[in-house]
């Protein structure tokens, strides 16, 4: 397959979901380039031209103020993308945001945003190029030919996605060409017109007065806000700068930095050359006055002439003047395509729409599908609106109104929300990440609302369509309102993946930890906020014999379905592998031949013939596992991977990450698993944590450091430090899931357990079946004294008969009373039924009929036999 100028087949996905990681071209643009592609987007004097006509007929001579009160939103919400873009440069921009502030549904919406608006903004920029393409040449009958321009629209969209293809470098060189005539070419005409009206005025030209820049001259709040809402469409577009964030050098200052500064030059250009067009053309509905409704889609097409003159260098001004405005509607239609073709390939890196759109040119380094498909779906999008709209550019025009006030807002509103933790941190931080964000999407919720009320008339715009049960609708509304409305209905779907591998993962993780003797504990579980992120993380506190507990925390590579259901056989398979008393290192040895197995059973199923595109998901997981015993106050731990354990100390505070002796991750082969001890005093904090709790810092180092901050107020309760932690250690981005375990330990009380050397003499039995009961009687358990006698004495003649050697008896109460006895063998006893003339084999049968468990651990010097039996009443 070739594409393009016969590049090769871009048959590589994007390496990884985080910002940065996705495989586009870094440190391609500088900040000139960011704030030349950010005014080009906005494409200035092709926004002036088909908007300044309507501001006009909305708020007469107070159309400058108002084009200058458009920019108050516009700069708050250039303040939220800053904001937002330093905490996390992803090109997916309001999909990525809004779904880490509001959750993966929101984020899909807003990223439906974005691409409404542009997909219907590129109609009527393709519309303005083919009229101005035939104008440019003196065919002015094709210019008003509504076949032919849309056919040299097509032309326009199909070259300008081939220049995105081809690399963002040339992007970026094109569209500085194109400013600099466009913006060099609106400072002429305005100078221009300026000098006509003080020197030899048309009769149509009117002094420039102090009252076109009082708002309050304005006749009405709904003509104040019917101009505000239009002259928001000629501010639009400067967050491409932040959209190529992942193509810029210091991706997380300079496309925020960027996207402001762009905002605060158009305000100049527009108040400049808005205030010489209304002095030179005046308001009148006649010739070419800007309240004509012949001109308010084009002003500029009747004005270059009449400034510049039909003779001469006149007429060349005025020819110019026309390829400023092709230029302008050619380079918004180029750097339109750039967000969108990368709102589209993050949200599918993400796994939000279907993961070919996530696609890299190997060479280019430039989305592939994203932006050859949004191509296509414009010109589609074209085709469709010409064929029912009776005016392509108004009702386009006020169409995208409504879907830029609704993703602005939102992301004004995602700003604030994400960073609510830490605004009262300092005065800037409330007025710039809080304040201003906030202000800005409340400003375009108001007009996003006003606008859905007032497009949805009949008789507004240049179109109605008869809806079913509704009735005649204004088509505006129908186009605008109606295609985020599609978004609305594709939402269940597109976000159903994430959201089952949720719930999945939710429902294998532990509801609550259970109350427990030897710890008190408390856990964290952050899923990614992307689709891709979710599922990979586990953790459990695992009550084991004789009151100790074990502590997990492990990792699955990947996310996803397939990441969660991996992550739920491996938490099954530690809590079966405790259950069997094993040490931590030969846990892990096992747990490693079930993720090989796991590995070898996915890539069988992939069937002859059929590749794996990378590794599973099952090789290469981290994992720590620790046993706390609260008799002794040593803990046993082993680790599979890059795992740390925190321990805190508990007097002093002093946070400590023990060296652990080193394990390769499950499932890739390596050295064999090697446990260690620590011996922890009561009241130690011991943390174990999966390494997505350290994502957000700049280095392993820098991140431990903050933990150790975090942790070090040990002694608040778990929760409260479990909150503390997460929202230290992860105030923003969450790429991957990260999980955080935190327990307290605790030792037993000297009363609740006692212990009893033995020698392997048979009258030893009697001897211990006399110690036992008189403990229990004092511990108020005689009701356990008959069951308790019988099982010690099976137990301890079996060792004595079969193994001999010193023999110790531990009883334990705690919510169970546990009886351990120890020998020095190695071989474990097996459960059977005995033949009716079998004269043994029958004690352990007994002992499992009046126990509630029962089972074998191995120690350095033998085995312990334990049971537990559940107490009548509670006589602690």
């Amino acid at each position: 397959m070739r594409h393009f100028g016969g590049a090769e087949s871009a048959g590589r996905p994007a390496p990884g979901t985080g910002a940065g990681r996705k495989g586009l071209k870094n440190d391609a643009l500088g900040m000139f380039s960011s704030v030349v592609i950010g005014l080009a987007s906005t494409a200035p004097a092709y926004s002036l031209a088909a908007t300044l006509g309507l501001i006009v007929a909305a708020v007469g001579l107070q159309a400058p103020i108002v084009i200058m009160l458009s920019v108050v939103p516009m700069l708050m919400i250039a303040y939220a993308f800053r904001e937002l873009n330093a905490s996390n440069a992803d090109c997916g921009t309001t999909f990525t945001w809004a779904t880490r502030a509001f959750g993966p549904r929101t984020g899909w919406m807003g990223g439906w945003g974005i691409i409404v608006a542009n997909v219907i903004v590129m109609a009527s920029l393709a519309e303005i190029a083919g009229a101005y393409s035939f104008r440019l040449v003196g065919l002015d009958g094709l210019a008003k030919d509504r076949l032919w321009t849309t056919v040299a629209g097509i032309v326009w969209i199909a070259t300008m996605t081939t220049v995105c293809y081809v690399g963002i470098e040339f992007s970026a060189a094109v569209q500085r060409w194109l400013l600099c005539l466009e913006v060099g070419m609106l400072v002429v005409f305005a100078v221009a017109a300026l000098v006509r009206v003080y020197t030899n005025a048309p009769p149509t030209a009117i002094h420039v007065s102090a009252s076109w820049f009082n708002p309050l001259e304005v006749t009405s709040a709904k003509a104040l806000t019917s101009g505000v809402l239009a002259g928001v469409f000629i501010y639009w577009g400067w967050d491409t700068a932040v959209a190529i964030n992942e193509e810029t050098v210091e991706s997380t200052r300079i496309p925020g930095r960027a996207a402001v500064l762009s905002t605060v030059l158009l305000l100049v250009m527009y108040a400049l050359v808005s205030t010489s067009a209304q002095a030179f053309a005046g308001v009148g509905s006649k010739g070419v006055g800007l309240g004509n409704t012949g001109n308010s889609s084009d002003v500029f097409s009747g004005l270059g002439q009449t400034v510049f003159g039909t003779h001469g260098p006149g007429l060349v001004l005025s020819r110019l003047l026309i390829l400023m405005v092709l230029t302008s509607a050619l380079a918004s239609t180029q750097t339109t395509i750039l967000p969108l073709a990368r709102t589209v390939f993050s949200m599918a890196v993400h796994k939000a729409v279907p993961a070919q759109f996530a696609r890299v040119h190997r060479r280019f380094l430039t989305p592939t599908w994203s932006t050859v498909g949004m191509g296509v779906v414009s010109i589609a999008f074209l085709v469709l609106l010409t064929s029912f709209s009776g005016n392509v550019l108004a009702d386009s025009i006020d169409s995208i109104g409504l879907a830029i006030t609704f993703h602005y807002g939102l992301t004004g509103f995602a700003c604030l929300w994400y960073h609510r933790k830490i605004l009262t941190r300092s005065t800037k931080d409330l007025v710039f990440k809080g304040v201003l964000p906030g202000l800005g999407g409340l400003i375009m919720l108001v007009l996003f609302l006003y606008a859905a009320i007032v497009y949805a008339a009949p008789k507004y715009g240049a179109t109605s369509v008869d809806l079913p049960l509704i009735g005649p609708t204004g088509g505006v509304t129908v186009v605008g309102l109606g295609a985020l409305l599609i978004g609305l209905l594709l939402m269940p779907v597109v976000t159903r993946g994430h959201t089952v591998a949720l719930k999945l993962q939710r429902n294998m993780l532990p509801r609550h930890l259970p109350p427990h003797t030897a710890v008190d504990s408390a856990s964290r579980y952050m899923p990614a906020d992307t689709g891709s992120g979710v599922g990979g993380d586990w953790f459990d506190v695992i009550p084991l014999s004789g009151t100790r507990v074990g502590l997990v925390v492990g990792d699955v590579l990947g996310g996803g379905l397939r990441a969660a259901a991996t992550m739920g056989r491996l938490r099954t398979g530690v809590q079966v592998l405790a259950r069997l008393d094993l040490v931590p290192d030969e846990l892990l040895s096992r747990l490693d031949d079930l993720v090989e197995q796991t590995a070898h059973e996915s890539e069988a199923g992939q069937g002859p013939g059929r590749r794996q595109p990378q590794p599973h998901g099952a090789l290469g997981v981290t994992c720590l596992y620790a046993v706390y015993d609260p008799a002794s106050g040593k803990c046993s731990l082993a680790r599979a991977g890059e795992s740390v354990l925190a321990v805190v100390e508990p007097h002093t505070g002093v946070v400590d990450y023990p060296e652990l002796p080193p394990g390769p991750p499950l499932g890739i082969g390596g050295p064999p698993y090697e446990s260690t001890e620590l011996k922890l005093p009561p009241g130690s904090l011991v943390a174990l944590f999966t390494g997505g709790l350290l994502q957000a810092a700049d280095g392993r180092a820098a991140g431990l450091a903050r933990l150790s901050e975090a942790l070090a107020d040990h002694r608040t309760p778990l929760e409260e430090l479990c909150d503390r932690t997460v929202t230290t250690m992860l105030p923003g981005p969450v790429d991957e899931d990260a999980t955080l375990l935190v327990a307290r330990t605790r030792l037993l009380d000297r009363n609740q357990f006692t212990q009893w050397e033995l020698p392997p003499d048979p009258a030893a039995v009697a001897t211990i079946r006399t110690a036992v009961s008189k403990q229990l009687r004092d511990w108020g358990l005689d009701e356990l004294t008959f069951a308790s006698e019988l099982i010690v004495s099976e137990l301890v003649t079996n060792a004595i008969r079969y193994v001999g050697g010193p023999i110790q008896v531990r009883l334990i109460r705690d919510r169970t009373l546990t009886c351990e006895v120890s020998d020095t063998g190695h071989t474990t006893p097996n459960l059977r039924h005995a033949a009716n003339d079998d004269e043994g084999g029958r004690g352990l049968y007994i002992i499992a009929q009046m126990t509630h468990h029962w089972g074998t651990r191995y120690t350095p010097t033998g085995k312990i036999i334990w049971t537990e039996q559940d107490l009548l009443t509670d006589a602690r």
